[in-house]
């Protein structure tokens, strides 16, 4: 009976350890992996800048007296030639009336006196004056020539003082705010005083600076001509709603010994006013050319404290925790790994929280 006992038990055993091999494969949950992408890349190195605008021209004032009215708003968009201040010229039109006067008086003075040497030099042709005569009258007549010109300059720097009371915009942008407002005293005619600044920010002006082994690079990669330069990206703290990019404009014709460094500038458009002047920047500049990146999508990658990693999915279809070093963002979804990684790896594209170093996936192939 004891030998009949553990025949039986035998199909027991035997169906129990097959049910439990068919549950552990029914366990290996479905995980969506990709291939790692190995493509030719173009490298980039980010640089903080700063914007500057195309100019930045300040408004003065350069007369005394009282301020009228201040005829614009701070940030407004102001065209050239625009009436921006207006100060009293009660004490400049009357110079401006005296100096007219002046010089009616000295024209009508030079008309008399050019006359009279002309009378003067035909009477003493026929002897009918003296000498003397004929200098005191051509000493009137270029004292009166010398007097026209005079008070021709004091009417023209009347005329530009008085013009200097209603204060115009020199240039189309955006204005600041001013320190003055309707009733202050203006005192500009010994020093101008500044009213407020104007920026034609229709063009901006990225400023930036790079490594003198940079430069190197670029030199070594043949990168130094305009054409290689162009359209390079340009980024903010906070996303603006329009992309920006610029063209390489000026490149220093030095390094600066004290901190190694050479300094850039690109320009770009300004067309939805988005930009200001002094908003800080980052620069992307390219530096070469990686023909075999290893890619992957950037969503993948996660962070702990030993820094950067990905789950793998090896030939055994399980997950293995792997460290990796990453370089920057390419085609705007793929990320360059620079270590840690094949070029023909699975990883692990979704679920990352359900899935753990050693477990064993059914991997789903995407793109």
């Amino acid at each position: 009976m004891k030998h009949v006992y553990y025949l039986c038990m035998l199909p027991l055993v035997a169906a129990s350890c097959s049910h439990k091999a068919a549950t552990t494969d029914t366990q290996a949950p479905a995980i969506e992996v990709a291939q790692a992408v190995t493509d030719s890349v173009t490298l980039y190195k980010t640089y903080p800048g700063y914007l500057t605008s195309n100019r930045a021209i300040k408004v003065v004032a350069r007369v005394n007296g009282q301020l009228l009215s201040k005829d614009f708003d701070a940030g407004q968009y102001v065209e050239k030639g625009k009436v921006l201040f207006r100060i009293e010229d009660n004490t400049y039109r009357d110079r401006y009336n005296q100096a007219k006067a002046s010089l009616a008086t000295a024209q009508s003075t030079y008309e008399y006196n050019k006359k009279h040497y002309e009378a003067i030099k035909k009477a003493f042709a026929g002897d009918a004056v003296s000498q003397m005569d004929l200098i005191q009258a051509e000493s009137d007549f270029r004292q009166s020539e010398a007097n026209v010109t005079s008070a021709r300059a004091a009417l023209s720097t009347a005329t530009t003082n008085l013009g200097y009371c209603v204060v115009t915009a020199p240039i189309s942008g955006h204005i600041d705010s001013s320190p003055f407002s309707a009733g202050a005293y203006i005192g500009g005619e010994g020093s101008p005083v500044e009213m407020a600044t104007i920026y034609e920010d229709d063009v901006m002006t990225a400023n930036f600076y790079i490594e003198d082994q940079q430069y190197i690079d670029l030199v070594q990669g043949g990168q130094t001509e305009r054409d290689d330069l162009k359209a390079i990206t340009l980024s903010f703290s906070e996303v603006l709603p329009h992309t920006y990019t610029a063209d390489l404009s000026y490149m220093a014709p030095s390094i600066d010994r004290n901190t190694g460094t050479m300094k850039l500038q690109a320009k770009l458009k300004n067309p939805y006013g988005e930009l200001k002047d002094g908003m800080y920047c980052s620069i992307s500049l390219p530096t070469g050319v990686d023909p075999k990146a290893i890619l992957v999508k950037d969503a993948s990658i996660g962070t702990d404290q030993l820094g950067k990693y990905l789950y793998v999915v090896n030939d055994s279809d399980k997950i293995v925790y792997t460290h990796i070093k990453v370089g920057e963002l390419a085609n705007d979804s793929m990320r360059i790994v620079t270590e840690g990684l094949t070029p023909d790896a699975r990883y692990v594209t979704k679920a990352l929280m359900k899935v753990r170093s050693g477990m064993k996936v059914d991997p789903i192939v995407t793109k």
